[in-house]
C-alpha cells in the first residue's frame, strides 16, 4: 500500500506542478488532458491536465485541474490518494471510509481500467481509493 496526495487546482495544475518541480525536483509523469474523454467538462478546458504525477526522491505528488463546477475551497482541495494490492480491498476500505461520511464517486470501474471510489470521511478528510492490475 502507498498513501499519496491528490491536489486539486482551479485550472493551473501544469503551473503549480512546473513550481513544486523547481522547488523539489523530480520528474512529471504520466499527464493526461480532458481531451479526448467522455466527461463534461467546457471545451475551454480540454486542455487541462486530467492527471499528472511528480515523482522525486522519496516522494510522488498526483494533481489534476478539477472541473470549474467543482467547488474547492482552499484547505480542502486535497485528497489523499491509496493505491491498494486487491480490488477486494480497496472496496472495503473505501465502505469503511465512506461510512458517517458522504460519497463523491461510488466505487466502481473505471475508464482507465482501474477500480476507483472518492469519499470524504466521518472526519473531512478526502480520500481517492485505486486499485489497478
Amino acid at each position: 500500500m502507498r498513501i499519496e496526495p491528490y491536489l486539486s487546482f482551479r485550472g493551473n495544475c501544469q503551473e503549480a506542478f512546473s513550481y513544486y518541480q523547481d522547488l523539489f525536483g523530480g520528474e512529471i509523469k504520466n499527464k493526461e488532458t480532458y481531451e479526448g474523454k467522455d466527461v463534461d467538462i467546457p471545451e475551454s478546458f480540454r486542455k487541462k491536465w486530467q492527471h499528472a504525477e511528480l515523482h522525486g526522491k522519496g516522494f510522488v505528488i498526483l494533481g489534476y485541474d478539477a472541473a470549474p463546477d467543482t467547488p474547492l475551497t482552499d484547505g480542502t482541495n486535497m485528497q489523499l490518494g491509496v493505491d491498494m494490492d486487491s480490488e477486494e480491498e480497496a472496496k472495503n476500505v473505501f465502505e469503511d471510509l465512506s461510512k458517517g461520511g458522504k460519497v463523491h464517486a461510488r466505487f466502481q470501474k473505471t475508464s482507465w481500467g482501474a477500480h476507483y471510489g472518492r469519499c470524504t470521511d466521518q472526519y473531512g478528510i478526502n480520500w481517492m481509493i485505486n486499485y489497478k492490475k
